[in-house]
């Protein structure tokens, strides 16, 4: 069972922001800005692209409406998406605030936030759903 599982079952906490029967959304614990947000499926697959393609169509679709939440809960000119999945054996999907799109660099350091700072985003991304 994956972290990403487990979190979905409840086993590990999370700052959930929305799920639904099939795709469970959560901000990311070392985020690469304020709202960085992981996208996932319920069901344990480990590449995205080994989806079937109506569940990876509703996938997007499901992470398209969180999007929009961040961008109305989070100042930020866009939200950036960004499929890696090499992490953790779990398909998933980034989607990250941003200003610019050097702010989608891997190689920036991540934000330390506090659990009230993580909750206090959290809570205006659900708002914002």
């Amino acid at each position: 069972m994956t972290i990403f599982s487990r979190i979905i079952a409840g086993e590990i906490p999370s700052y959930k922001i929305a799920e639904n029967d099939r795709f469970y959304a959560f901000l990311d614990i070392r985020p690469m800005s304020k709202g960085h947000t992981l996208v996932v499926p319920k069901q344990e697959i480990d590449y995205l692209f080994d989806l079937d393609d109506t569940l990876l169509g509703d996938m997007a679709v499901f992470a398209k409406k969180v999007a929009k939440a961040i961008e109305n809960a989070v100042s930020c000119k866009r939200v950036g998406m960004m499929v890696i999945g090499l992490e953790v054996p779990h398909a998933h999907i980034h989607l990250i605030p941003i200003q610019k799109e050097g702010d989608m660099s891997l190689a920036n350091p991540k934000l330390q936030l506090s659990a009230e700072e993580f909750e206090e985003i959290a809570e205006k991304i659900r708002k914002a759903f």
